[in-house]
């Protein structure tokens, strides 16, 4: 019998002038970039926090800390890989992800296929069980105002 196990991710950063845009493994060209510690990709982070969520290995704050400078300015496609290892050292495989980024600008869509190839290579996944939606915030809050990115993931994982 396998063990099914869901997590839930979820990450937000500021978008300021003067910082790439990472999202999704991918850097995107735009004015405004994600402000972090890290690279800011709020899509790997809410990954690996739904990754680490669903095999009860706490979140992606306690294994890479914002304080710990072995992690600034790190790319997130490593946190993602160190986060994958973790989950498989369990026992677990990834079935798939399911995800959302939210933010006005700019246009995501046209960046979902190298995302979903470049975070399949990092996962060891077929690029397929991983989607990847873009929605807008309406011109509501600090998203609507272009102030902030949001991602949202869910994440399946089982052990045979």
């Amino acid at each position: 019998m396998k063990s099914i196990r869901i997590g839930f991710g979820f990450d937000t950063h500021q978008l300021v002038e003067g910082r790439e845009l990472w999202l999704g493994g991918i850097k995107i060209e735009h004015h405004k970039g994600a402000l972090g510690h890290s690279d800011a990709d709020v899509l790997i982070h809410a990954i690996c926090d739904a990754l680490l969520g669903a095999a009860n290995l706490r979140d992606i704050g306690f294994h890479f800390s914002n304080t710990d400078d072995r992690w600034k300015g790190i790319d997130s496609k490593i946190l993602l890989l160190e986060s994958c290892k973790l989950i498989y050292e369990k026992g677990y495989k990834i079935s798939n992800i399911d995800s959302t980024l939210c933010l006005e600008a700019p246009k995501i869509n046209p960046h979902i296929t190298k995302m979903q190839t470049t975070l399949a290579d990092c996962m060891q996944i077929n690029s397929n069980d991983i989607s990847i939606k873009a929605t807008t915030n309406e011109h509501l809050g600090y998203v609507g105002r272009q102030e902030g990115v949001n991602a949202y993931a869910t994440a399946l994982i089982y052990m045979s």
